[in-house]
């Protein structure tokens, strides 16, 4: 059942007051695991292997020992998606606060670590500014982007660094109106290159909601979000735990609305 959130004021920015233990930047991950070079292979072959489904179990992963690091906020699932949302109102409203957070953020030495709360899978397209849309600031946002935000073993190795290692509590899976890389899959016409390899991604959608653009495009992101909860062992596992919530969304480019689809 979808939920929209698109009237009101927003309720503000996460509490940034909380202390948090200091996360490398994604450049630097496997050094923030352990630093030493035997944690980061096992990362490496777990974030990989948990794109089998199937191929191993919750207690496969404790990420080789790492230490896990807290987001930015002791948020739940729920606060996570519903400060996301909050600040979906605020965008809408015009009454961004995040731009007066910049400089000390920045003077807090984010160059050296990242605290984000949430993850977010969108489209590529331009006129997708996730952390704009959401009127969140530096660090806040774990953001993975590829056209139609489909999921790939890329993807999800991305999303299970964003939650096992950096904390955050929930994630995203946003289409958009007017999506290109939709259109195209249900046009099926000849492209350049390697364009076409987004179809089978998204062929599915089609499949079930086409050829009506919104419906693929609402039946892809909810797609992409089950895919990404089955694919992933991580992900599976801080699910049964409820130490994270996988959603997706519609954002609406001419209203500036983001609907949670479930």
């Amino acid at each position: 059942m979808s939920s929209s959130f698109d009237s009101g004021k927003g309720t503000g920015k996460a509490d940034e007051a909380v202390r948090v233990q200091t996360a490398d930047s994604t450049c630097n991950g496997a050094a923030a695991l352990t630093g030493k070079d035997s944690s980061r292979r096992q990362f490496l072959q777990l974030t990989v292997g948990s794109t089998l489904v199937g191929a191993a179990t919750v207690a496969g992963m404790e990420l080789a020992g790492a230490r896990p690091l807290l987001a930015q906020s002791n948020l739940s699932p729920d606060a996570a998606l519903q400060e996301l949302m909050d600040g979906n109102r605020r965008f809408i409203s015009g009454r961004l606060t995040s731009f007066e957070e910049d400089l000390t953020i920045l003077k807090q030495k984010t160059i050296d670590k990242q605290e984000p709360f949430a993850s977010v899978l969108a489209c590529a397209d331009s006129r997708v500014p996730v952390e704009l849309l959401f009127d969140q600031s530096i660090g806040h946002v774990f953001v993975t982007r590829v056209a139609g935000n489909v999921v790939t073993p890329e993807i999800i190795a991305s999303l299970e660094y964003g939650a096992a290692v950096l904390g955050t509590e929930v994630i995203l899976v946003m289409g958009h109106a007017n999506c290109g890389a939709v259109k195209a899959t249900i046009q099926a016409k000849e492209v350049p290159g390697q364009i076409s390899a987004l179809y089978p991604h998204i062929q599915p959608a089609v499949d079930q909601a086409g050829p009506d653009l919104e419906a693929t495009t609402k039946a892809n992101a909810k797609i992409q979000a089950a895919l990404l909860r089955q694919a992933s062992t991580v992900i599976a596992g801080m699910l049964k735990e409820k130490k994270l919530k996988v959603v997706a969304g519609y954002y609406d480019i001419g209203t500036g609305v983001v609907t949670i689809l479930g």
